[in-house]
This record gives C-alpha cells, structure tokens and sequence, in this order.
C-alpha cells in the first residue's frame, strides 16, 4: 500500500510517516514538501492508495490544495491534517471530495482510527465536527440501519462517487450512464438517507460509522 504524504513542515510530515510505518500494516511511505511535487510523483506512475495532505502548503491559499488534489487525481482518496478546526472549514473539505479531515492537535488514537476508516472505504470527520451538526432524528437512525437493502449495487456505486465529491456528470461518465440517470440515482440516495443535499450525505455515513465496503458487503433487496 502506497501512502503520499504531503506536508511542508519537515517535523511533522516525519512524524506521520513514523506512525505510518508502525502502525503495524503494510505500507510505504512517499514524503513530500510540496503539493507540485506530489503532482509530479503521480505524473512519473506513483500508484498512491492515500493522500495525507495539509491543508495550508505553500502557493496554494484557502482550501485550494484540496481543489487542486481532487480535480486532477479524483480517484485517490484524500485525507486532510490541519491546525485549523473550525467546523465550517471541515464542511468544505468534505464538500470538495475529501474522505476525511484530522485535527493536527489530535492525539495519535484518533489519527489511526481515521486512517482506517478512510482506508476501509469510510468518512472520517472530527468529533467536535459531529457534535455540532443538527442531531440525528430518529428517522434518520433507522434509515441509516437499514440503508445496505434499500440501495441496488449501482446506488452503491453512485454512493462512492458522492463521497468522493464527484459531480453528477463525471459520476455518469464514470459509470457509462446518462445524467437523468445518475440524478434518479442521488435523489434515491438522499431519500435512503432522509437528508436533502450530498454533503448531508456524506456527514450521515460519517455519523452512522458506514462504509462503502460495509454497503458492498450488504445483500442486495429481494423483490
């Protein structure tokens, strides 16, 4: 398994690839200072099963580095580090595609508890992140339990792409289907879910602790 790492404070961007490599999988370990230089890695044929990007690299402002990553490789999922905890900005990364944002205050327990479950095909978000979103109903607690035998394997399939943060036409490519199709497909996933728009989908497998590969796991519904 193939991990890029990219961070621009050399202490700290050592200091995950230690708890990488003793985090007791089969991983390597690519650092990088510079998110064009990560660009290039991925350009040269770097397979990469992870990216670890901070969210504020030089040359790149706001949440443009997140941008920048899941435009030009939006198949490699992508976890967030940042000093920076405000709950709005973990929304928009979130709302750009990325599978999950860590704290760099976090201690080293929740780090490992978020890369598995991004690794596992989950969404991991902050506590602090959860708390302050509008509880859950009971509704929506119920729908979230029985939500592997309400969606058909392409629902599944156009789940991920939701998580990922592709855009109706680029999940349609994907998949060979129309975009009337794939929008059928989302308005069904957001029913399912008892949310009304995609990033509260996406807080709601978060907040339900679903996976991707628990729904692929999940039976299909007998008709």
């Amino acid at each position: 398994m193939n991990i890029l790492v990219v961070d621009d404070h050399p202490l700290y961007r050592s200091g995950v690839a230690y708890t990488l490599q003793n985090a007791g999988m089969d991983v390597h370990v690519v650092e990088c200072a510079a998110l064009d230089t990560a660009f290039q890695r991925l350009d040269d044929g770097l397979q990469a099963d992870l990216v670890i990007l901070d969210l504020q690299m030089p040359g790149y402002s706001g949440l443009d580095s997140v941008r920048s990553m899941r435009s030009r490789r939006p198949e490699v999922p992508v976890l967030v580090l940042s000093g920076n905890e405000d709950p709005a900005v973990v929304r928009e990364c979130i709302d750009l595609g990325a599978f999950g944002f860590v704290p760099k205050s976090a201690p080293s327990e929740q780090f490992h508890a978020a890369l598995t479950l991004v690794l596992s095909g989950g969404v991991y978000l902050p506590p602090t992140s959860l708390s302050v979103a509008t509880p859950a109903s009971r509704a929506q607690q119920d729908a979230w339990g029985r939500l592997g035998a309400q969606l058909t394997g392409r629902q599944r399939q156009v789940l991920m792409g939701i998580v990922q943060g592709k855009p109706n036409k680029v999940i349609a490519r994907d998949l060979g289907l129309s975009d009337t199709t794939v929008k059928s497909h989302v308005a069904h996933i957001l029913d399912a879910l008892v949310v009304s728009n995609r990033t509260e989908a996406v807080y709601a497998l978060a907040r339900a602790g679903i996976s991707i590969r628990d729904l692929e796991s999940s039976p299909p519904p007998v008709h």
